[in-house]
């Protein structure tokens, strides 16, 4: 499935530039509908390491009033949250009417890093397709519109990424050991990913993948993905 994604695909600076204005001009005003209307909006975005999760979540947060929106960075699980069920942390991170939660990962967490560095079992895992379809059926059935994004990035531009991060004094921060570490397990979570893309997709809340080698182009399909189903959504 992912391998036959064509990363090549492209854009130009001015191109770029002239339709994130748009786009997100577009947004700004979608999301004072999303309040108007009191639609709660999830948006997850999930992808390997490096693939742009970051930079598209600025550019599409860039024009939106701040009162209505919030950003969700998710890391392991501390404290409490190891006690409760997986997904106990992201019920309590979910948006009231009219507001947008965006995810920077989620709880896919689950069927992805928690899968391959054994923090859960198999039978969890396994188990965890379900439990993601329904918690999904739940926000979507009421009226939570509900967007997945899967940001893709071949092995090789990956690499590039961490290389011009660890030359960079400014983005050094975003580089770490465990970064490295997992590189060795890329095919292992290739092969996580496109399964949990398989099972997880459904009609009222669908994976919409992005080529993401070429960031401007991966950064425009977000968000004009985003204006178009907000557009079709929204009375």
């Amino acid at each position: 499935m992912l391998d036959r994604l064509d990363l090549t695909q492209a854009m130009e600076r001015e191109a770029y530039d002239k339709q994130l204005k748009t786009l997100q001009a577009e947004i700004h005003e979608l999301a004072f509908q999303v309040y108007v209307q009191k639609r709660p909006v999830v948006i997850v975005y999930e992808g390997m390491d490096a693939s742009g999760k970051g930079g598209t979540i600025k550019r599409l947060t860039e024009r939106i009033d701040p009162r209505g929106y919030v950003v969700w960075p998710i890391a392991a699980p501390s404290g409490e949250e190891k006690e409760r069920h997986y997904l106990y942390r992201f019920w309590r991170r979910l948006p009231e009417q009219g507001q947008i939660a965006i995810f920077d990962r989620s709880w896919y967490g689950r069927v992805l890093v928690e899968r391959l560095e054994g923090f859960c079992t198999e039978a969890d895992w396994r188990r965890a397709y379900s439990e993601i379809n329904q918690f999904e059926r739940q926000l979507t059935e009421s009226g939570t519109i509900v967007f997945k994004f899967w940001m893709h990035i071949s092995k090789q531009e990956q690499l590039r990424r961490f290389k011009e991060r660890t030359r960079t004094h400014y983005k050094t921060w975003k580089i770490t050991d465990e970064d490295w570490r997992n590189r060795g397990k890329w095919e292992d979570y290739i092969i996580a990913a496109e399964e949990m893309l398989l099972k997880t997709s459904t009609p009222d809340a669908p994976w919409t993948l992005v080529e993401a080698n070429d960031k401007y182009f991966a950064r425009i399909k977000s968000l004009r993905t985003v204006a178009e189903k907000l557009r079709r959504a929204l009375k």
